[in-house]
């Protein structure tokens, strides 16, 4: 067991810390892209659904350290854990207390949104429990994120639509890559090029699915989240001094602009802004809590 030490960050950091709260913003813009995407709706569902959400993600934050303690202890010693700032013990108390909490909240706004809940919380545990020795776990990372879509958009009143669905399947396309890019961040070899481009699959879903009014809008906002992909990518493969951290941080707060695009800009400025609001609060965020 691992027990505080007596000169330990304030208790309030280490939480923040271990939820890797920084990261928050872009689990509240996949769940008002799929709550969009699924014709929206009242606010309190959608108000129950931000709050399930959060919690479930900040569950998977405190698990993956939970699960990661030794790794960390040799790797990674800065972590919460290993640094003596919190026990082992609490760790997995908070993750699963945040567990049940997010999956009460979720399964009381209906069947749909339960089955797709409880699968999303069942995929975070199998994740987090098996992403240091399984190849493939990037692709569990993006089924989550996927899942997400599906339960926002259930909690909408049309339901799972066939936008939300495509939309979801172009955000896990993009995570995918995001998250094999960020298993490379203590690797000193080569990192493989190929799985970047599975970054591009929003920017190819807008092109071929936006047309008409809102073609020119689609093809800005494609137009910015390439240039943002690229110019985060830099820092893992065209950069003198390469930092994978620093790239993997740009593409998740690049989660939004992912966001965005899939409701190609909500047809107003409203909700444009509310999606620049949470991309700049993510970046704002990562200065003071890490990403990672």
């Amino acid at each position: 067991m691992l027990l505080r030490r007596s000169n330990a960050r304030p208790y309030w950091r280490t939480l923040l810390v271990l939820a890797r709260a920084a990261n928050l913003p872009t689990v509240w813009s996949n769940c008002l892209a799929g709550w969009w995407l699924g014709g929206g709706g009242d606010l309190l569902p959608l108000l129950l659904l931000l709050t399930g959400a959060s919690c479930l993600y900040t569950c998977g934050m405190f698990l993956n350290d939970a699960f990661d303690a030794e790794f960390d202890q040799e790797h990674r010693r800065e972590r919460p854990i290993p640094a003596g700032d919190i026990g082992l013990d609490e760790v997995w108390a908070w993750g699963f207390g945040w567990l049940g909490l997010g999956a009460v909240i979720l399964v009381l706004l209906g069947k749909v949104t339960a089955t797709f809940a409880l699968l999303l919380a069942a995929g975070i545990v199998i994740y987090n429990a098996t992403h240091k020795a399984l190849p493939l776990a990037p692709l569990l990372m993006a089924a989550c994120r996927l899942l997400l879509y599906l339960v926002a958009a259930s909690v909408a009143v049309e339901g799972v639509t066939g936008l939300a669905i495509w939309c979801g399947l172009a955000m896990a396309a993009y995570v995918a890559g995001l998250s094999y890019l960020a298993r490379h961040e203590l690797s000193k070899g080569p990192v493989e090029v190929w799985p970047a481009w599975c970054l591009g699959a929003p920017i190819l879903l807008g092109l071929l699915v936006n047309g008409g009014e809102h073609q020119f809008r689609a093809l800005g906002l494609c137009l910015a989240l390439a240039i943002w992909t690229l110019r985060s990518l830099r820092y893992a493969f065209w950069s003198p001094v390469r930092n994978i951290g620093l790239a993997a941080s740009g593409l998740v707060a690049g989660i939004v602009l992912v966001d965005l695009l899939a409701v190609a800009g909500g047809g107003h400025a409203g909700i444009s802004l509310l999606f620049l609001l949470l991309f700049a609060a993510t970046l704002v965020s990562q200065r003071f809590a890490p990403a990672s």
